[in-house]
């Protein structure tokens, strides 16, 4: 069961997220909240895997107190729900460090794919907010592009590729015949080695140095 906090000002958008969520068995909304700043206190009273964070809400905004959750608890996922259609967003959503940024018009089988590949450990972004996104990070690569550090090895460049390709773990361990375990390793080892937070800073790292 993958337990989720909603936070979403508007309490019936609220209502309404958490019966599509809810359509699959696997997701449980445990804890809802009406705030950003009722989402940060809730979370340090209540377990759960993932949040689900409307971008503008009163008190504190889905980005700010999405950026604290991860910072605080770094093995629980954000993904930020928004009505903006806006790179800008987008951008400051994913280096904070959120798994995944989706328009609140998005089918109900989208949310339900974008829970799914966050708590895989993979980035779901909507592909027209993508396409938005990933030419602002390459922006400038062919200029300014520094050489990926010397310490990081074949193996780990080749996870690293993967990575900011949006692959999650087990796509990674399938397509390089490795196991889940050791693509994690691997990949706490580069961020140690690049000095990163999570796997959203990996791929923002593998696009600026053109990895991918």
């Amino acid at each position: 069961m993958i337990r989720i906090l909603l936070a979403e000002d508007q309490a019936m958008v609220r209502q309404g997220l958490k019966m599509m969520i809810e359509t699959d068995p696997e997701l449980c909304v445990t804890v809802e909240a009406g705030n950003g700043k009722e989402a940060l206190e809730l979370s340090e009273r209540h377990l759960f895997d993932l949040a689900i964070l409307d971008i503008q809400m009163p008190f504190m905004s889905g980005l700010e107190a999405g950026r604290i959750i991860r910072k605080r608890w770094p093995d629980r996922k954000v993904l930020i729900l928004t009505t903006f259609n806006d790179d800008e967003y987008a951008l400051e959503a994913l280096k904070s460090g959120a798994s995944g940024y989706l328009l609140k018009d998005a089918e109900p089988e989208a949310l339900i794919r974008s829970i799914r590949s966050c708590m895989s450990g993979g980035m779901a972004i909507q592909e027209d907010v993508a396409a938005k996104v990933i030419p602002r990070l390459l922006q400038g690569a062919g200029e300014s592009a520094k050489a990926v550090d010397s310490s990081i090895t074949p193996r780990e460049l080749d996870i690293l590729k993967l990575v900011g390709e949006g692959r999650s773990n087990r796509e990674i361990a399938e397509e390089l015949g490795l196991s889940v375990g050791t693509v994690k390793n691997h990949m706490s080892q580069i961020m140690d080695k690049l000095d990163l937070r999570d796997r959203t800073q990996m791929a923002i790292y593998a696009i600026r140095h053109n990895v991918v």
